[in-house]
């Protein structure tokens, strides 16, 4: 082929592409805060043999502007306070948090002009910091000594945030753990998202649970348009949400040392309670079976997605939410000396897959 063809075939395959308006669209937005949501869902196909006979997807909430499907929440709630006169500019905003939810505040708060403290532990990784910092957030860190028996630092965190909304003037404190427009929040953006997506064919959505903001609005909203859905918890082992017992564990993203007052158990179908050496593994698996890298819970969320679509059946269609990317993660889930050092063995190949099949749902 010659030149002046290999030119005029790049031309038609690219004018072909521009014309396909569900492809491509010129996306115009006001700020940041305007370019959250409808993020890319993908169709996993290498990660197990189970996605051969049945449809499983992802949807890529790592895709939205700072990294986390966090920003959601973060804008719905500081739009509101604002609204409601609990924000006012000028104004500082307080909160709790390991990392993504802190994020997303700063990001907004960077754009519109608050103070942001986030409260720390020794949990949040280096790479939460970093992230942080750039946006300009202040951190107040947790002492490990204040840690509850269960070794988690939620609860000395939470305490924290407030004792500093109580002292800083002007200052607002979410309190993404408690706050009950957390549920609202994945009602307005993500639930709606799935619903224009899969009209009314689907099977069974599988979200992580810690707050229970995103699996609460999501069920609440699809439950009355999707009647024979299926809405399933994931949690990591060693988190007492479910009524597993309470012990340490690494993992950020999924878990809590209390039991979220958001969290109705009667609107779940089923849930997962994945030891964090199998949510790793998947973590892994991802990155190298399907070219997705993404954050530690995505592996429990993915593992217990595998799992249910096991027991479905063929043709089932399952939609995991995933929360952030794996960026963050490189000096922890990714880093094979901090694998070794917290004695996580990843799993490969079938022992992986026996390892998600050994799984056991709880039921409500």
């Amino acid at each position: 082929m010659n030149q002046l063809a290999k030119s005029s075939s790049f031309e038609n395959i690219s004018n072909c592409q521009w014309n396909n308006h569900s492809k491509w669209k010129k996306i115009t937005v006001g700020d940041v805060t305007e370019a959250i949501g409808n993020v890319p869902i993908v169709k996993l196909k290498n990660i197990s043999p189970v996605c051969i006979v049945s449809e499983c997807f992802l949807k890529l909430e790592s895709c939205n502007p700072g990294g986390s499907i966090k920003e959601k929440n973060a804008v719905y709630l500081v739009t509101r306070a604002e609204e409601e006169g609990l924000l006012i500019p000028g104004g500082t905003i307080i909160e709790s948090s390991s990392g993504n939810f802190g994020v997303g505040l700063a990001m907004i708060g960077a754009v519109r002009g608050y103070r942001v403290i986030i409260v720390v532990d020794a949990k949040t990784a280096p790479p939460f910091r970093r992230m942080l910092k750039a946006y300009g957030a202040e951190l107040v860190d947790v002492p490990l000594h204040e840690a509850d028996e269960s070794g988690s630092m939620q609860k000395a965190r939470m305490k924290r945030a407030r004792e500093l909304a109580a002292t800083i003037p002007h200052a607002w404190y979410p309190c993404q753990h408690l706050n009950p427009l957390n549920t609202e929040a994945h009602s307005y953006y993500t639930a709606r998202e799935i619903e224009a997506h899969f009209s009314s064919n689907l099977d069974a959505v599988v979200v992580g649970v810690s707050t229970a903001g995103q699996i609460m609005g999501i069920a609440r909203y699809l439950r009355p348009r999707f009647p024979e859905i299926r809405i399933v918890g994931v949690d990591v082992e060693g988190s007492v949400i479910m009524g597993t017992p309470a012990k340490p564990y690494k993992m950020t993203g999924v878990g809590l040392s209390f039991f979220p007052p958001n969290l109705e158990l009667s609107l779940l179908n089923r849930g997962y309670v994945v030891p964090e050496a199998i949510a790793y593994s998947v973590c892994h698996a991802l990155a190298r079976r399907e070219g997705l890298l993404l954050g530690a819970s995505t592996g429990a969320i993915v593992a217990g997605g595998l799992h249910l679509a096991r027991s479905l059946g063929d043709g089932a269609r399952i939609l995991m939410i995933n929360p952030d990317g794996g960026d963050r993660y490189l000096e922890t889930v990714y880093d094979s000396n901090w694998l070794d050092h917290n004695r996580f063995t990843l799993k490969q190949g079938e022992h992986l897959d026996d390892a998600i099949a050994s799984l056991t749902p709880l039921y409500f």
